[in-house]
């Protein structure tokens, strides 16, 4: 979603199942919708990105394959 910006808001394991998820707050300006990913669909921030680039996650580990915070 071109123009949003997201601030995490949880790291939620489901104890009856075992799934991990973390949810996120943000949006467009404005707005403050919540949604909830798996770990493997989220990526660290790498710094600004260019104009252009379009996705960059080609090629770079997810925070649940290298985490820089323990999410336990």
């Amino acid at each position: 979603m071109r123009g949003a910006t997201w601030t995490f808001r949880a790291h939620v394991v489901n104890t009856h199942n075992g799934t991990e998820s973390i949810e996120v707050v943000g949006g467009r300006p404005g707005d403050r919708t919540i949604r909830s990913f798996g770990p493997e669909r989220i990526f660290a921030a790498t710094g600004k990105r260019s104009k252009g680039s379009g996705k960059t996650t080609a090629g770079q580990l997810s925070l649940s394959e290298a985490p820089q915070l323990p999410l336990a």
